[in-house]
């Protein structure tokens, strides 16, 4: 192992609400605490008040990992955005690694990351492919492929999201200098990268491995399907044409092309994911 990378420094950003299963919770954390290189900062958002469950959970990890943890306890649930932006502004380390409270990342994901910012000091953010599972990472259904360079990343994010967001790892002055995460429902991070790609020219890269296993379900693509999806999917990608993050022949593919998606039957939809974005 390069000992460059054992010297750096990096904090983790998780937010947990009340819907969360302990056990995931336990095993995402746990996973986090088994990287080859562990964070010297772990940052859990509870946003809004947790089951006594999930308390415990936390309590435990905090107790039997002394000086590790931050806690912050928002009254009631901000929703996503809201919340990481406390733990961006509140990490003591420039970088940052994002956790799901229901994943799990494999014990090489932060050092083969590290090592991409080591080999090259520009990059803002890295990210990787993410496996898709249900229940057990063993029972991989898809796997969520990315584009590498940073070039081919600007391209994409034109239409798609171009960077998965609980895989990366980003520099806190980039995220603070494009404005931070905001409140913008289901799109928080697409909302972001958008800005940090197109506003603040920031570098990305992907490594092209899974480095991340998402959990999934059988209702995954039914939560992504109905009217009011499709409305909000229109509604953010007509803002991304106003910002200019995408041209309008852009908008009308992408915005009608997953609106037109999202009012589909489920059946279909699933067949549609399955098949044509992801493999």
């Amino acid at each position: 192992m390069n000992k460059d990378i054992q010297d750096i420094k990096y904090s983790v950003l998780m937010s947990v609400y009340y819907k969360e299963k302990p056990e995931y919770l336990k095993a995402a954390i746990q996973s986090m605490l088994d990287q080859s290189i562990v964070a010297d900062e772990f940052i859990i958002i509870k946003d809004g008040s947790l089951t006594p469950e999930l308390d415990s959970v936390i309590e435990d990890y905090v107790n039997s990992v002394p000086g590790l943890f931050t806690i912050i306890a928002n009254e009631t649930n901000l929703g996503l955005g809201s919340a990481l932006a406390k733990g961006v502004e509140l990490a003591k380390n420039e970088l940052i690694a994002r956790m799901d409270s229901d994943d799990y990342s494999v014990p090489q994901r932060i050092e083969k990351q590290l090592s991409c910012f080591i080999k090259n000091p520009e990059l803002g953010m890295v990210g990787s492919y993410e496996a898709e599972f249900i229940d057990d990472i063993s029972n991989v259904v898809s796997v969520h492929r990315v584009p590498e360079g940073n070039e081919e990343i600007q391209a994409f994010m034109r239409r798609r999201c171009a960077v998965l967001h609980p895989t990366v790892i980003f520099k806190k002055s980039d995220i603070i200098r494009s404005g931070n995460y905001r409140d913008v429902r289901l799109y928080e991070d697409y909302e972001l990268f958008a800005r940090m790609v197109f506003d603040a020219k920031v570098k990305c890269y992907n490594i092209q491995e899974c480095l991340y296993y998402i959990r999934t379900s059988e209702d995954f693509y039914e939560r992504r399907g109905g009217v009011k999806y499709a409305k909000t999917v229109l509604r953010f990608k007509w803002n991304m044409f106003r910002k200019k993050h995408m041209s309008f022949s852009d908008f009308c593919i992408s915005g009608f092309g997953q609106a037109f998606v999202c009012v589909l039957p489920n059946r279909i939809r699933k067949a549609f994911y399955m098949k044509l974005l992801r493999k």
